[in-house]
């Protein structure tokens, strides 16, 4: 596994990989390109999300891009050569692009997508497959593929609506058109959305706040939302009750109820 520690950057092209205690940063690093995906960028996620997943210290992971662009979707040259039918498309999309998605969303802890710029196409996508997002006032989001004779393949057209709502989410995706930040946090798409230079500062304090809850409930947490949204309630009720119990066997829940019997601050051993 890659060594990565607070300071030090992982060795990638197009990405920047950082630790900073329990927390991970994935960021985009392609400027001249402004963050757009082509092979590199997945094969260089695919490995980067491969390692913080298998890092037990990594509790939370940050998706970023740089201050002024989050990304502008798929390189369209790259889109061009490697999907030009539909077998190759297939083949390029099942293979090499969706399962960078999967693998985000997929991710055991919380992730939070901080996003300034223009946030377009799959990198926008991207952050539809992150737990949270944190936007700054400059965000741009869009699913412009509808314009080009395409729809969005990265998950949007699934994801959006669960976010936002069927009715909504049809007219963003019939149009193509784009919207900001404020917008997003209207229709309940981003979390909180905060000045430029705070927009770092804000996802990392959320990352840390959460790095600090027992790690194994997070994960029960996300597991009992994420699949019970796509089971009939009665199997989702189901679900959330298995984790429930399940969490009453750690060290963690023990020591929680005992700091809440004796009014003291918890100190969670992580199991």
């Amino acid at each position: 596994m890659l060594k990565y520690e607070k300071g030090v950057e992982a060795m990638y092209e197009s990405i920047i990989v950082e630790k900073e205690g329990a927390v991970g940063i994935i960021s985009l690093n392609r400027p001249k390109k402004l963050n757009s995906l082509n092979l590199k960028v997945f094969q260089e996620m695919s490995d980067a999300l491969k390692e913080c997943t298998q890092d037990n210290d990594l509790k939370v992971l940050i998706l970023s891009g740089s201050e002024k662009v989050f990304g502008a979707g798929a390189d369209l040259k790259m889109i061009s050569e490697e999907a030009p039918t539909s077998l190759k498309a297939h083949y390029f999309f099942s293979r090499q692009a969706l399962p960078i998605y999967h693998q985000l969303a997929e991710f055991p802890g919380p992730t939070i997508a901080a996003i300034s710029g223009l946030a377009l196409g799959g990198v926008f996508e991207l952050a539809l497959a992150c737990d949270l997002r944190i936007a700054s006032e400059t965000a741009t989001f869009g699913l412009p593929e509808i314009n080009l004779g395409l729809i969005p393949g990265g998950g949007g057209t699934q994801r959006l609506p669960r976010l936002v709502g069927m009715t909504k989410a049809k007219e963003l995706l019939f149009t193509g058109d784009t919207f900001d930040a404020q917008e997003a946090y209207r229709i309940g798409l981003v979390n909180k959305v905060v000045a430029p230079d705070r927009l770092m500062e804000e996802a990392k304090y959320m990352a840390n706040r959460l790095a600090q809850k027992p790690a194994f409930a997070l994960q029960l947490l996300k597991k009992a939302v994420n699949q019970g949204m796509e089971l009939p309630l009665p199997l989702a009720l189901e679900l959330e009750g298995r984790c429930f119990e399940l969490l009453f066997s750690t060290e963690d829940a023990k020591e929680g109820i005992r700091a809440f019997m004796e009014k003291r601050k918890p100190n969670f051993p992580g199991n």
